[in-house]
């Protein structure tokens, strides 16, 4: 039985990445689809999915610089 999925074992032990943070990340691109909906393009899928994944600091964003002087 093992010798069947042994390609597989072998590829966890190489990337350490299992079902669980394989469905996690599907959960991620279910809700960016949803999210997503009414868009035209898979580009605009895309660009939500990495907005949603990116793990992208948006506080120099939310928090602009002060402004020199003030």
């Amino acid at each position: 039985m093992v010798k069947h999925h042994w390609a597989g074992v072998l590829r966890w032990y190489d990337s350490k990445i299992n079902n669980g943070i394989l469905e996690g990340l599907n959960s991620l691109v279910q809700a960016a689809k949803a999210k997503a909906r009414g868009y035209r393009t898979f580009r605009n899928l895309k660009t939500i999915i990495y907005l949603l994944t990116g793990k992208l600091d948006y506080r120099k964003w939310v928090y602009p610089l002060e402004v020199k002087g003030t």
